[in-house]
């Protein structure tokens, strides 16, 4: 991509909406744009980013047999009455009628929509386990949005729903899925603690959140330091039988040991439901013994645009965002200043296959190197009339930066 003719537009000072240090730095490095309270539009930069998580999520879910769908947005009232929830999940739906008079609700999950599809479809225990995910665009009404992406009221989320025979291979599964949830935030580059969490409007048996131990976080998590027991603050006030958060709580409920309390921001959920959905919506399959039963359920979920703004919450410094390579837009920032041979270069990498962001832009090197910290883009590489033929070649984060020759520069970049 060529800056000069591109749609990213920095900005020197932090927006005074910006509530977190990942809405000012995505809002400032012209990611994000707020439309109004809760709902945000991905520029170029951020749509690039978003892609690469959901690829990410994408292969670590197929490789564990999950098939992709895209389920509607526009969900009947009828479903929601099956379930109970037309009225009780909390956020509550977005809710509206059609031109017929018919209710409807933008779709804040799809539990009763993928219920629906399976029990039309699946009649034997020889056709499970099965499992279905999605991405695609979610609608939350929440009382309060906050931290730019970390809260909001439309987002991008991967969605899956697995379906068994028995509670024996759930549980296998639950364990296969919670292993790929740990691959994906590795690659992504956030480090997670697993945890113990309140089951919410999605009901079920037990669930885990996956959590970023942040300062900016609104979660409350507790952690023990003599074993791994691990739970948020939610669970544990429901436990107690107490509206309060919890933090009077000193002895580890599974050990007896220390625990102490952090923030943290939850980035995935991961669900044992049980045959809850399957048996209230009639979804049954004939099981070994000829019978007929209600499918085991499990459903798991990543907020992608919430995973984004993690990562930035995790990865960054005082000059701006420190992408991790996997998805950062671009993998090289390159800034030609006076006399360069930027355009052949930016031509040389794009042959090459590697993503460049080209700062052709007639405005001083000060400019363009804060926004190279400022966007975050892996390696920053210099071209002018010192570096003759060679390029000065930076990696984000680093203070230090050397000079290579382009065709070295070219190896390392393609590692």
């Amino acid at each position: 991509m060529i800056y000069s003719k591109s749609l990213i537009k920095t900005q020197k000072e932090t927006p005074k909406d910006a509530d977190s240090i990942s809405s000012a730095l995505l809002l400032r490095g012209g990611y994000i744009d707020r439309l109004t309270a809760g709902v945000y539009s991905m520029l170029p930069l951020g749509s690039k980013v978003l892609e690469k998580i959901a690829n990410i999520i994408r292969e670590e879910m197929n490789k564990i047999g999950g098939q992709e769908v895209l389920l509607p947005t526009m969900q009947p009232k009828e479903l929601w009455e099956e379930t109970g929830r037309w009225k009780t999940i909390d956020p509550p739906l977005f809710k509206f009628k059609d031109r017929h008079n018919k209710e409807l609700a933008l779709g804040a999950t799809h539990e009763e929509v993928i219920v629906d599809i399976v029990r039309n479809r699946i009649s034997s225990f020889k056709e499970l386990p099965q499992m279905l995910y999605q991405i695609q665009t979610k609608f939350r009404n929440e009382m309060r949005s906050t931290g730019g992406l970390l809260r909001v009221r439309e987002f991008l989320m991967k969605d899956a729903y697995s379906f068994h025979k028995n509670e024996d291979d759930l549980m296998k599964y639950y364990a296969t899925m919670s292993e790929a949830y740990r691959k994906i935030f590795e690659r992504v580059g956030v480090e997670i603690k697993i945890v113990e969490a309140h089951s919410g409007s999605i009901g079920g048996k037990k669930s885990q959140e996956f959590m970023l131990l942040s300062k900016t976080g609104e979660d409350k998590v507790y952690l023990c330091g003599a074993c791994d027991w691990a739970a948020n603050a939610e669970l544990v006030s429901a436990k107690r039988g107490s509206a309060d958060s919890g933090t009077d709580i000193n002895d580890c409920p599974a050990c007896g040991g220390e625990i102490k309390w952090l923030n943290a921001i939850e980035v995935g959920h991961i669900f044992i439901l049980g045959d809850l959905y399957s048996k209230k919506m009639g979804a049954l399959f004939t099981n070994t013994d000829g019978k007929q039963k209600p499918f085991i359920m499990g459903t798991y979920g990543i907020g992608i645009g919430r995973l984004m703004a993690a990562v930035v919450e995790a990865n960054h410094d005082e000059y701006g965002i420190i992408w991790p390579e996997n998805i950062a837009p671009f993998k090289v920032y390159l800034v030609e200043l006076a006399n360069g041979k930027g355009k052949e270069i930016y031509e040389k990498f794009s042959k090459e296959g590697i993503e460049v962001l080209y700062d052709d832009r007639d405005t001083s090197a000060g400019v363009k190197f804060s926004d190279a910290d400022l966007l975050g883009i892996p390696y920053r590489i210099v071209v002018s009339e010192k570096t003759k033929g060679d390029v000065e070649i930076k990696k984000r984060g680093e203070k230090e930066s050397s000079l290579i020759s382009l065709d070295k520069a070219i190896d390392e970049l393609r590692k």
